[in-house]
Parts: structure tokens; C-alpha cells; sequence
């Protein structure tokens, strides 16, 4: 075994995790889940078979994420988030289900308490603050908070807002370009 698990956490056999991994108590991955390489999956999360998680992702505490969604590399996700798998959920269901993907782009942020609906992307390096509900696609780089979640800025890679002139207080410089936020060289 290549990742550490906690004597209270629960992996499954046909679970997939990768090396350096770390699995806290009352944490659990089912059958048929991938967690990648380097990641920290905190006390209380779930991990429901077919969701996808990338490498070097931190998943902190009581968030439960469900099979359509994929997580990408390098992503924070906050506690107690709530991911969305059901649009029209009811106990007892007539006709067929339909699953919705979501997908959370590289080096995104979610903040604490944050809802994400099914059928989103929240795109590479994007910020959603604490507490927002995502109903829509999150471009690149956008900063939003709110229910529903509205734009409020751009976010550098380093997660602080990029002022005006598109420069963050880190020293790094952004432009857009055909609509989309682009690290100035």
C-alpha cells in the first residue's frame, strides 16, 4: 500500500488511490473511485465509485463527492462542500435517471460550504468563494461568490484577486485574450 490510511478510515477493495495519499479517519472511497497521487482527503469524505479525483487535490473535511464528478490536478476543495449529482432528486424515481458531469478544472479553489450543481465546469485556476452556489459554468481564472454565484474579479494562480491592471499582488500579470484570462510572459 503506497498512501497512508487511517485505522478509521474506509477504502474499498477496487479502490484506486495513489501513492502518498493520505486518508483520515471516517473518511471513505468506495469501489470503483479514483484518487490520485499526493492527495489529502480529510476526516469524514466521501468518495462515491465512479468519481474521479486528479493528483496533488486537498479535499477537506465532511465533503462528499459523487460518481460524474471529476476533479482535476492541484485542486482545493473546501469543507463541507456539496456536490450535485441529481438535478430532479426524489426518493422513489419513474424511468431512468440521468447523470450529469462535473468537472473541476486544475488549480481551481471552492471554498468552505460552496454548492456546486451538476452539469457544471468550474475552469482552470478559477476561485469560488465560501458558501456559493455554482448553477453555471465558471470560466478560467473568474473569482464568484453569491447564490447564485456572480463574477466578482479574477483570480491569479496564487489565489489572490488580480487588481485592475490584471496584476496580482504576487508580481504576476495577466491579460485576456479572445475572452479568456492568459498569463502575460
Amino acid at each position: 500500500m503506497g498512501f497512508f490510511k487511517h485505522e478509521r478510515a474506509l477504502v474499498d477493495e477496487g479502490a484506486v488511490v495513489g501513492e502518498g495519499t493520505r486518508v483520515w479517519a471516517n473518511a471513505h472511497i468506495q469501489n470503483g473511485a479514483v484518487v490520485g497521487a499526493h492527495c489529502n482527503i480529510c476526516d469524514g469524505s466521501f468518495i462515491e465509485r465512479g468519481a474521479v479525483v486528479g493528483d496533488h487535490v486537498t479535499i477537506k473535511h465532511n465533503v462528499s463527492i459523487f460518481d460524474g464528478v471529476t476533479i482535476e490536478d492541484d485542486v482545493f476543495i473546501g469543507s463541507n462542500i456539496a456536490f450535485i449529482n441529481d438535478r430532479h432528486p426524489r426518493s422513489h424515481r419513474e424511468g431512468d435517471w440521468v447523470l450529469e458531469k462535473t468537472l473541476i478544472k486544475k488549480g481551481a479553489t471552492l471554498g468552505a460550504n460552496a454548492v456546486v450543481l451538476c452539469g457544471v465546469t468550474v475552469g482552470e485556476w478559477a476561485f469560488v468563494g465560501a458558501g456559493a452556489v455554482v448553477t453555471r459554468d465558471v470560466a478560467a481564472h473568474t473569482m464568484v461568490a453569491g447564490n447564485p454565484a456572480r463574477n466578482m474579479g479574477f483570480a491569479c494562480r496564487c489565489g489572490r484577486k488580480l487588481n485592475d491592471r490584471m496584476v496580482c499582488a504576487c508580481g504576476k500579470k495577466y491579460h485576456i485574450q479572445s475572452g479568456s484570462v492568459c498569463l502575460a510572459v
